[in-house]
């Protein structure tokens, strides 16, 4: 008998802004030990704060959390990034996933791919159809754990102003883990939104 998921999906609020600082440090410390420079730069370190607090206040940012709900992991929705995804590109049809930081101490939990599995659902629910992805253009390391998920490589993008530019997209409803989904937590007061992403929605392959 599988046992019942300790973790879930929350929308984040004003008091995560610290856990999320935290998890963002952790993770840079983490890049370097892997020898790629994202997010070498400080003020993009300070950017994605302020982002955080934007994402928050428009219920864009969403945490994963566990037991005692700590914070082990954080994604956001965010718009269209007109330094990379042109008309051609049909920037209506996708939800954009932006991010992505998962606690190491949650390393071994798939959480990372649970979430981009939720994310794929509500593509598909919102009756989108791809899941898009812009990553910094030097993790090649980064590249290969998304096209191992499904992502294929759209083109890299340079704006001079930029690092990131690697774009990728996985159609919606594409899931890697089917058999261990993440749901929203059940909490009263959230929008109905919120409840209607936890449900199951079409899977595909």
């Amino acid at each position: 008998m599988k046992s019942a998921p300790t973790e879930y999906l929350r929308p984040a609020a004003a008091e995560d802004i610290s856990a999320l600082m935290a998890l963002r440090s952790e993770a840079e410390g983490w890049l370097r030990t892997k020898g790629t420079d994202q997010w070498s730069d400080p003020e993009t370190g300070e950017r994605a704060i302020a982002k955080w607090h934007t994402n928050i206040d428009e219920g864009r940012a969403w945490v994963v959390v566990g037991e005692g709900d700590q914070v082990l992991g954080t994604v956001s929705r965010g718009a269209v990034d007109r330094d990379f995804w042109r008309d051609a590109d049909h920037p209506e049809t996708a939800v954009y996933l932006y991010k992505l930081i998962v606690a190491r101490e949650a390393s071994g939990r798939h959480l990372g791919i649970r979430v981009i599995d939720w994310m794929s659902r509500l593509a598909a629910l919102e009756g989108r159809t791809w899941v898009r992805i812009d990553t910094w253009r030097t993790n090649t390391g980064l590249h290969s754990y998304y096209e191992r998920l499904g992502f294929k490589h759209v083109r890299t993008e340079a704006p001079p102003h930029r690092r990131s530019g690697w774009l990728a997209q996985r159609p919606a409803g594409e899931l890697a883990m089917p058999h261990d989904l993440l749901h929203v937590c059940p909490k009263q007061g959230w929008p109905s939104a919120a409840d209607a992403y936890s449900e199951e929605s079409p899977r595909s392959g």
